[in-house]
């Protein structure tokens, strides 16, 4: 369920601008981690009287824990992701990309934006993060490569390369809607804070 969770955030990172950072803490990684454990075991707890249980999770705890604590629940090729939750279920995210390992795995036409560009590079998007009863849906607003703008379908090649796994070998696809891990209902994204509702 934590890689879910993880995954979640890295896959919103890769799907979605570029904001100056936090200052990133251990202290807040641990907060974070402290907070992953408390939404597994509202998982498995049993609501009394339908009172539904909220986790508030700041960009500061997130961003500390994917740099301090995530390890090996980021993916290789993927460097420094950083989330902002900045209001009205509006988020923006980025991370250093390899593009090299995507390029290289299949023959690319003259045309393919993908046969030129090589290296580590910065990628930044921005989109709507919108959930109810437990499905999430993502819709990108805008993403660019080095501050140059490119088409949702760069951005979803990637996307679909660095979310592949033994569970989802087709990747994850940012049009499509999704289940949220560990019996979550909601996420409310508001201004550097985001809510999980279960």
């Amino acid at each position: 369920m934590r890689r879910s969770i993880v995954l979640g955030s890295i896959v919103l990172t890769c799907a979605v601008g570029l904001y100056a950072d936090d200052a990133l803490t251990k202290s807040d990684a641990a907060r974070f981690q402290g907070k992953l454990s408390q939404i597994e075991t509202n998982a498995v707890t049993p609501v009394k009287r339908g009172v539904a249980r909220t986790t508030a999770i700041s960009d500061a705890e997130v961003n500390s824990y994917l740099k301090f604590l995530a390890g090996s629940q980021v993916p290789v090729g993927i460097a420094d992701p950083i989330l902002h939750a900045i209001g009205n279920g509006r988020v923006t995210g980025r991370a250093v990309v390899d593009l090299d390992a995507v390029r290289t795995q299949k023959k690319r036409a003259w045309n393919d934006p993908l046969a030129y560009l090589t290296g580590r590079v910065p990628i930044s998007a921005q989109g709507t993060l919108v959930t109810t009863n437990g499905e999430g849906r993502f819709t990108l607003e805008s993403a660019d490569l080095s501050g140059v703008t490119i088409p949702k379908s760069l951005l979803q090649e990637l996307l679909t390369y660095y979310s592949r796994s033994p569970e989802r070998p087709d990747g994850i696809n940012m049009d499509n809607p999704f289940q949220l891990p560990s019996a979550i209902k909601e996420i409310k994204v508001g201004t550097g804070t985001t809510t999980v509702v279960q």
